[in-house]
């Protein structure tokens, strides 16, 4: 038998109320999201003197033909790409090592890690101590600077930790009574049943150096191993398009016009990783970020 669920007329008008903050609030984010998309497909001119139009003779590719033209966006998408796979990968590994440790209640000095870890949260040597400490290890102009330093994340640990605490403790002692190690149980048992919180570690990790630029206009100096951020920044920020980008054009007007679209394009086409990594961790993506958070 179902039963009816009854609200009050306060019930109703607090609903009311928070139905409509989540529609202005989806579309404060929605809105700036299809101008920019929309943007990067309308003809420069049309967009300066009309704005927005969806008529098919005011489109066109020319802002993604320069974009994908120029090899420094080319050579910074590879770079970003490949700095965030690994950046996650490594990130990752180590977080869910360092947490494993931490879970076990019989480990001796858990308590006295957990604070030390936690301290790390709250304080840190700040830029100089960072840059004289990867200077001192040969690392400026190695991406190795990008991906080393920040590859311990404390909040990370504790979410695989916490997510460790939530498995069963007698499917580690039904691991021990067949004879495997620690280490048979961690690689063999554990990880396969914690895809969840894994897909979460990556996908933060990966989001979090795509989206980097300051490290890597740092440490950084070869422009061949610069990321996708960096030109990008140069394009946004300093308002400096590539230099061939639009050499062709023909006046000063022309070259602006097309800048103002390549701004749309390249944010276009730097979020589209992004875009496409999420509906694969999306099924992992709720349940891993819940179960670390909340249980424990």
């Amino acid at each position: 038998m179902e039963t009816r669920q009854f609200y009050t007329r306060k019930d109703k008008i607090v609903l009311a109320c928070g139905n409509v903050l989540l529609a202005l609030f989806a579309l404060a984010v929605l809105v700036p999201l299809v101008y920019v998309v929309l943007a990067s497909f309308i003809d420069p001119v049309v967009l300066t003197n009309q704005g927005i139009s969806l008529l098919p003779k005011d489109w066109t590719l020319e802002g993604y033909r320069r974009v994908f033209q120029d090899k420094m966006i080319t050579r910074g998408f590879l770079n970003s790409f490949l700095y965030s796979s690994s950046f996650a990968a490594f990130s990752t590994a180590v977080c869910l090592l360092a947490a494993y440790p931490l879970s076990l209640p019989n480990f001796v000095g858990r308590k006295a890690l957990n604070t030390f870890f936690l301290i790390t949260m709250f304080f840190g040597g700040g830029l100089m101590p960072t840059y004289l400490l990867v200077s001192n290890l040969n690392l400026i102009n190695s991406p190795l600077a990008l991906i080393l330093p920040g590859a311990v994340n404390v909040w990370n640990i504790i979410l695989a930790r916490t997510y460790y605490k939530s498995i069963p403790q007698e499917l580690h002692e039904a691991a021990a009574l067949d004879g495997a190690s620690e280490l048979q149980y961690f690689f063999r048992v554990l990880l396969p049943v914690c895809k969840p919180i894994i897909a979460v570690l990556v996908l933060y990790q990966f989001v979090g150096m795509w989206n980097s630029y300051f490290d890597a206009m740092i440490y950084l100096e070869d422009q061949s191993l610069q990321p996708l951020q960096l030109v990008i920044r140069s394009i946004l920020v300093q308002n400096t398009p590539r230099p061939g980008m639009v050499a062709d054009a023909q006046n000063a007007a022309m070259m602006a016009k097309i800048a103002e679209q390549l701004k749309y394009a390249t944010i276009v086409v730097s979020s589209v990783p992004l875009l496409v990594m999420y509906p694969f961790f999306q099924k992992y993506f709720e349940k891993g970020v819940m179960l670390g958070s909340v249980k424990g």
